[in-house]
């Protein structure tokens, strides 16, 4: 079983604290959903972690391998995936092309047909002439194929209709089953905690809530306030 740590980690921007002193923590097989109002700072918490941008302190560990003193490129080898915002395709490559690039040589196409069959059809179509959500299903695809130990999952639905959004969210329920560690970023709460087993609320850079999803998911007020920052009724 792997697992994957987050300690005290700290990430700035242009010399602002952006995020502060977060703990997180993922094992395979569950999903942790990490929630927070824009500019809470959940991008740039991921953009740490794997590596795009330098952590300011903390420590970032996988199956006990720290990884927070390394390259973004032997973070990935380690078993670190990121799937960024923006759909980030080879637009000029054809799906099954953008399939190929970081394939681990154990992984074969097939998985990723057989968690995206709505791909299998359009594997010789440039990339950038699929839709939105097929665009997302290739992105998640393509990291799947790298054979990682944890994936992050960075607002996957920014954009989509609510039938593809629900479409994403069984197959991120499916990664987490086939023994993955996920943590995903969502603007879509309630659905995002309807598939996931830990939530976490950010708000200005540090964790207000670390608990059960179902806890916040029969809760909406309680999980309102944290955004907000509001106090609970008495």
């Amino acid at each position: 079983m792997s697992s994957f740590e987050v300690r005290g980690v700290r990430v700035n921007r242009a010399e602002l604290a952006i995020v502060r002193q977060v703990d997180l923590a993922v094992e395979s097989g569950r999903v942790s959903v990490l929630l927070g109002a824009n500019g809470a700072g959940k991008t740039t918490l991921l953009e740490g972690l794997s590596g795009v941008i330098p952590l300011a302190g903390g420590t970032v560990a996988l199956d006990g391998m720290a990884l927070h003193n390394i390259s973004a490129g032997r973070r990935a080898r380690a078993g670190l995936a990121h799937v960024e915002q923006g759909r980030t395709v080879f637009r000029q490559l054809t799906a099954e092309e953008n399939l190929q690039v970081g394939r681990h040589p154990d992984a074969r196409l097939e998985e990723a047909y057989d968690l995206f069959p709505e791909l299998s059809a359009r594997r010789s179509v440039r990339a950038g002439l699929l839709s939105g959500g097929e665009q997302q299903m290739l992105v998640i695809a393509r990291a799947l194929l790298g054979r990682p130990k944890v994936i992050l999952i960075d607002e996957m639905s920014a954009g989509l209709a609510p039938v593809v959004v629900g479409r994403l969210m069984q197959a991120v329920r499916r990664l987490a089953d086939d023994g993955l560690a996920v943590v995903l970023v969502e603007q879509f709460a309630a659905l995002a905690l309807a598939i996931g087993d830990r939530a976490y609320v950010m708000r200005r850079g540090e964790m207000v809530y670390d608990g059960g999803c179902d806890v916040l998911r029969q809760s909406p007020d309680d999980l309102h306030r944290l955004y907000l920052g509001e106090a609970p009724p008495a």
